[in-house]
């Protein structure tokens, strides 16, 4: 069966190691000692217990999250987190929350947060279609800010900040769900870090919010109960029945990038070679390819280019599915192709994909 697998380089949902669907296939009628689904346990059960336990340990040492921090496991993916801080963290305070707009997503949370209260966009690449990413100099930050909002890397876009960024002494908020964990954190400067699992760490259907204790002692009151942050963090995000097999799953890709990778800083220099693979065939194109990033800003996990024209650009993804590279298409706002690289695209996939790159220049130029 695996045989008739193609490379997908969807920007999510996105691939997932073939170890962990094995290994999910194995167990999907019944978990070991069980006698029953993962799809069919009771959330307040000793054996789910276990696997949020696992799952929440997993996390905790692959992130290096230090103490004093809360892990929520939610629904609603990174964009009912766009809602969700400003209503706990923005409504009613008077103050206003910056907002770093570095791509589509960035921008989507800008909108949400207006609807609670006062924003303040610190700083927009829209004018140059997000192709690069500030530096602190160029913010222009509020003096008393409820919150600093910054997505860590831009799907459609393909930029992506090359360290942990810090800016101001407001807390830093993280949207990191297209990068989370292909690389370590320092994440004593995090105070709040939130991502949907469906591009880089599992299924959709969960999302990971990591905040720092002293936060949850912030959250607005009168809330509805499965927006409370500090409500679902006393029920141990168990308040309702949360998304049992997407935290499984979760679990198992935490459990790969431990035991098969070996931890984030070794995915971190398997991330940056495939990443190199396609962006040494983009540079030494001589202009056939043309990336949409800055160099010095570009995504360990998508990388985004256009070729001479639409037309070739639809050549491209056309000739590309007859050798199972599939998904390449890029986002209507940016056009071209994403290549999205996450961290269970297996190196031989990127390897096609460069060698096709090359290949197609030279019969198409």
């Amino acid at each position: 069966m695996t045989t008739d697998r193609v490379f997908n380089f969807s920007p999510g949902p996105a691939i997932l190691p073939l170890s962990v669907l094995e290994h999910a296939q194995k167990e999907l009628l019944a978990l070991p000692g069980i006698g029953m689904s993962v799809m069919e346990i009771g959330h307040r059960t000793k054996p789910f217990d276990a696997i949020m336990t696992e799952t929440r340990q997993l996390l905790t040492e692959l992130l290096g999250i230090p103490a004093g921090y809360t892990l929520l496991f939610l629904q609603g993916g990174a964009s009912l987190q766009f809602s969700m801080l400003p209503m706990n963290f923005l409504r009613g305070t008077g103050k206003t929350a910056d907002y770093i707009l570095t791509g589509t997503w960035g921008t989507k949370g800008k909108e949400e947060a207006e609807k609670e209260g006062k924003v303040n966009v610190a700083w927009d690449g829209k004018a140059d279609n997000y192709s690069y990413l500030p530096t602190e100099s160029d913010l222009k930050l509020s003096s008393d800010a409820a919150y600093v909002h910054v997505t860590s890397n831009e799907t459609i876009q393909g930029v992506q900040f090359q360290s942990d960024p810090k800016f101001g002494s407001a807390p830093l908020v993280c949207d990191a769900s297209s990068d989370f964990m292909c690389r370590p954190l320092d994440f004593a400067k995090y105070d709040i870090l939130y991502a949907c699992a469906q591009k880089n760490a599992g299924i959709a259907g969960v999302t990971v919010v990591i905040l720092k204790n002293e936060m949850l002692e912030r959250c607005a009151k009168g809330l509805p109960s499965t927006l409370d942050y500090k409500l679902i963090a006393k029920n141990d995000s168990l308040y309702n029945t949360p998304p049992v097999f997407a935290i499984y799953m979760l679990m198992l890709v935490c459990r790969w990038l431990k035991n098969d990778m070996g931890g984030l800083a070794k995915m971190e220099a398997h991330n940056r070679k495939k990443a190199q693979l396609l962006y040494d065939v983009i540079d030494r194109s001589e202009g056939f390819y043309r990336g949409h990033a800055r160099p010095d800003c570009r995504s360990l996990m998508n990388v985004t280019f256009r070729l001479p024209n639409e037309e070739v650009e639809g050549k491209f993804v056309s000739e590309a599915k007859t050798h199972k590279l599939v998904d390449l298409k890029g986002h209507r706002s940016v056009g071209g192709i994403r290549a999205s690289i996450y961290n269970a695209m297996p190196i031989e996939g990127v390897e096609t994909l460069a060698q096709y790159m090359t290949d197609f220049a030279k019969k198409n130029r």
